[in-house]
């Protein structure tokens, strides 16, 4: 589906080829997380947006109606320059972009992507694209966030798991389609979140894994109940609905989830599954994964242990920690990165396993975020202008953390970490597309390979 790339700009952007000093003909810039909630970024979804938007040809009707349109909105539009782009360079757009590969984990203040022209008659495209490029930080930030995520589970279940390594890809599970603001929110964000786990619901994410980062696969979900399914039963026919749960899905080394607090929680779990279907459940060989839905998340979650574990029974692994017979809990309900700590805090100190845990999380997971979270900005560093290459940057006296990188800039890895220098032939940025050419295709398991990897170049086992 072809859209028109030129109007996919700011409206200020536009008069731009006219603010540029005479003669100017090459124009460099830079992408950097300035600092944020998280120390750390995993670099996603530029390969997105290169396949999806970048690697169209601009073509002369595209020219015609941006002219019409931006005119008519006062503004100057470069119709000349954009009738080259068309014509004389077959629609491919002049410029290279180099960038780290996807799934690298990078310390914040360090560049993570360059975008330069290639074609003095149209070095302000590089600015003009800022506005597609930049929205990057979204696919970051919420790689970022899920990998925090993953640290801070993955610990829980090395002090608390038998098989933290085996477990750790679907404690937490994607509930965000119906959080965003579009489909295509929920795919490249959906998609994301898989950089660092395996469960999802977000079915477009599994789409944008096939068509744009050659994954056949990227997640995997489960049988599960809403409240529906369950009130479609009457509230007298509940514990039908959950037999007729166990009849449908419950095969030997199954799991399935039921939300089981349509009504009342505490009478589900002590009369209906722990009394009248234990033995179902039981018998069944599966894992019935019990998901409360309201209340206190922490309060909730612990009880609902405690109470399965008063029905069910538990055993203890090799840590220590009790593991619940045949059952478990997903909390999906007022799950973020706050309540995930307390959760996993409390269920340890009562001497639970984190393996009886798993989380959903929609809204916090893929909406919940801006590009101030990680503070994402593409700034320009170098202009050529009468063939002289000048170092520019931003550093303004009323905020020192706006300050920008001035000339070209590279990503080197030191024996402290990373640092950006000045251009360095050990350079980690590779040029992934150029003058209309995608030249690097990443795979998902290659990312999510390289995102497990930690700052300072270990691998935990896999």
């Amino acid at each position: 589906m072809n859209t028109n790339l030129i109007l996919d700009v700011d409206s200020y952007k536009v008069s731009h080829w006219l603010q540029y000093p005479p003669d100017t003909t090459a124009m460099y810039s830079y992408v950097e997380s300035r600092g944020g909630r998280y120390p750390v970024t995993v670099f996603f979804g530029l390969q997105y947006i290169l396949k999806r938007y970048l690697t169209q040809s601009i073509e002369p009707w595209m020219v015609e109606e941006a002219n019409r349109l931006l005119t008519a909105h006062g503004l100057p539009f470069n119709y000349g320059g954009w009738r080259y782009i068309a014509e004389d360079l077959q629609g491919r757009l002049p410029v290279r972009i180099k960038a780290v590969p996807e799934g690298s984990v990078i310390p914040v203040h360090n560049v993570l992507m360059t975008v330069e022209s290639t074609d003095p008659k149209v070095f302000w495209l590089v600015s003009w694209l800022e506005t597609l490029l930049m929205r990057v930080w979204y696919p970051i930030t919420v790689a970022t966030q899920s990998w925090h995520l993953k640290q801070r589970i993955y610990q829980s279940l090395c002090r608390t798991a038998d098989d933290p390594d085996g477990e750790i890809n679907f404690k937490l599970h994607d509930f965000g389609a119906r959080g965003v603001s579009s489909g295509e929110s929920s795919g490249i964000g959906g998609l994301a979140h898989l950089v660092n786990f395996q469960g999802s619901d977000t079915v477009k994410a599994l789409v944008y894994g096939q068509q744009y980062y050659n994954c056949p696969m990227a997640a995997y979900s489960i049988p599960a109940a809403e409240h529906s399914t369950i009130t479609a039963w009457g509230r007298e026919g509940e514990v039908l609905a959950y037999e007729n749960m166990l009849t449908q899905f419950a095969k030997p080394g199954s799991v399935l989830a039921v939300v089981s607090d349509s009504y009342d929680l505490w009478n589900a779990i002590d009369h209906l599954w722990g009394d009248r279907l234990r033995a179902q459940v039981l018998d069944s060989g599966a894992t019935v994964v019990i998901r409360p839905d309201s209340g206190d998340p922490v309060a909730i979650v612990t009880q609902t242990l405690e109470r399965l574990e008063a029905c069910f029974g538990s055993t203890l692994n090799s840590k220590g920690f009790r593991v619940l017979n045949a059952v478990r809990v997903i909390q999906g309900d007022g799950v973020d990165e706050e309540s995930i700590s307390a959760i996993l805090e409390k269920t340890e100190s009562l001497g639970f396993s984190t393996t009886n845990l798993a989380f959903g999380m929609g809204g916090a997971l893929l909406q919940k975020v801006n590009r101030d979270t990680q503070k994402f900005a593409m700034k320009c560093s170098e202009v050529t202008v009468q063939d002289k290459a000048i170092p520019v940057y931003k550093d303004p006296v009323t905020d020192p953390g706006k300050a920008s990188k001035r000339g070209r800039l590279s990503l080197v890895r030191t024996d402290s970490g990373y640092e950006t220098v000045p251009t360095s032939s050990q350079d980690l940025l590779q040029v992934v597309y150029e003058n209309g050419h995608l030249l690097q295709d990443q795979c998902l398991d290659a990312i999510r390979q390289r995102a497990w990897s930690l700052v300072n170049g270990d691998v935990p086992p896999s």
